[in-house]
This record gives structure tokens, sequence and C-alpha cells, in this order.
């Protein structure tokens, strides 16, 4: 092969490479921690109190969210096939609480793959619709958010100082959770606990998500959740609802 042949295929080669690679190395692809996220269907369901049905009355999965980074294969769709293996337990902790339709819960595992575990993925533990989904009910049982609140002593119809929430989480984790909050709106008194936090690093070890004396992060930041009028819980008292099936 002559030279300048040889110069012209070695460029296309590394063209090809890179193209492959910047599907999860290009900055804007790049992130540092994994964030389970729990919500709480009495609060949420007072949200979109139009669209939620018969909710369980047990924390639930939100989703396994990269800290900055979704959407990073457009070309990866979900393909429900490749976890029917794990659809009895899907539906039990990963349920869709704001779509009634028959096959809802698909809604929101799409919604979960495409968005955030198509860039879970780059983790090589993550890196296929089965292993990002197993993976994430594997971590919330770990972690058994509902029993740990029992234990705690944290149950619903109850009014709690967002920091001794925080402080109890930390006593059992050993690291920083974020606690999500819906903001008092009308004639409510206190903010509702809505959503809690736990995250990961990327080898799946627990880690902070906000260091110790971090303040809570204002603007849009402090908005993760706002498709659900969800914020960072403020200092002070918050209320945790129990879930009014009379009401779905």
């Amino acid at each position: 092969m002559k030279p300048a042949a040889r110069l012209g295929a070695l460029c296309l080669a590394l063209c090809c490479l890179g193209g492959a690679r910047g599907l999860w190395r290009s900055d804007s692809h790049e992130w540092h921690k994994l964030i389970m996220v729990h919500h709480w269907p009495a609060t949420v369901c007072k949200e979109v109190k139009n669209h939620c049905k018969d909710p369980p009355d047990y924390w639930t999965i939100h989703g396994l969210w990269p800290d900055k980074s979704e959407g990073c294969n457009r070309s990866w769709h979900f393909n429900p096939e490749e976890i029917k293996d794990l659809l009895p337990d899907m539906r039990m902790y990963w349920p869709d609480l704001l779509h009634p339709s028959p096959n809802r819960s698909l809604h929101l595992w799409k919604h979960e793959w495409e968005k955030h575990g198509t860039c879970a993925a780059q983790l090589e533990a993550l890196n296929s619709q089965k292993k990002y989904f197993g993976k994430s009910l594997d971590l919330s049982k770990e972690l058994a958010l509902n029993s740990t609140l029992q234990k705690l002593g944290i149950i619903p119809s109850t009014y709690y100082q967002i920091s001794d929430i925080k402080d109890a989480l930390v006593s059992v984790y050993g690291v920083v959770p974020k606690v999500q909050c819906l903001p008092k709106q009308g004639d409510e008194e206190v903010q509702l606990l809505a959503q809690i936090e736990v995250c990961f690093s990327k080898d799946l070890q627990l880690q902070n998500c906000m260091e110790p004396g971090e303040p809570a992060p204002r603007g849009p930041e402090a908005r993760p959740a706002a498709s659900l009028g969800l914020e960072i819980c403020k200092d002070g008292v918050l209320f945790y609802p129990a879930l009014n099936k009379t009401n779905h």
C-alpha cells in the first residue's frame, strides 16, 4: 500500500474509532455518580391527582440517573423483551404512577432507559437494558428504603424536621442523601416529603449526594424533578403524608 493510501486508511480507522468512542466519552456525556431515586406515591399523586390511579402505599423507584448526562444514544431504543424476566419485580417496585393506561409502566421504563440508561451504560455492569434495570432493582433492595424508614420510626401522617430525616438516613447508609419535597401550596402549612435520592460511585459504592454542610442548590439545579413540581426540601418542617386511597 502506498504511503498516502496507508495514511488515508489510518485516518478513516481513527475517525471510525473516534465516532464509536465518542458515543460514551464526549464531554457532554461524562458523568461522575449515579443517583438512585425513590419517590413517595402519596405526594406524587397529590401533585398529579388527575392522572394517578391505584398507587401503592410504599416507596417506589423513580430511576437510576447519571448525574450529568442524559439521552446518550438516541438510536438505542427500549425493548421490553430484554427485561421480560424482570417484569414481576419491575411492576412491583418500579410502577409508573403518572400514566394510567394498561401498559402504563412501559412508558416510564422507556423514558428511564432512553434518557438515563443509555448514559449509565458506560459501565460494564449497566451496559444492557437487562443489566441496567436489574442492577437498579438490586440497589433498591439493598437500600430497603421502606423498611429502613420504618425502623428509624419515620412513618406517614407525621411532621418532621428535614434535618432529622437526613441525619437518620446518614446513620444507616453512612452517606448524605438528597431529600426533595413538594412545596407548600394553597392552604397547606408545610412542604411535603416527596423523593429521596441516594448516590453511588461508578464502582457502585455508596457516596454522598451532598457534602455535609453543603448548602442546597439554587436555581434550576434545585428543581431536578421540575415536571413534578418538586424541589430540594427547605430547612425546617415537612409533613410525611399518608396515602389517601379514597381520592384515587
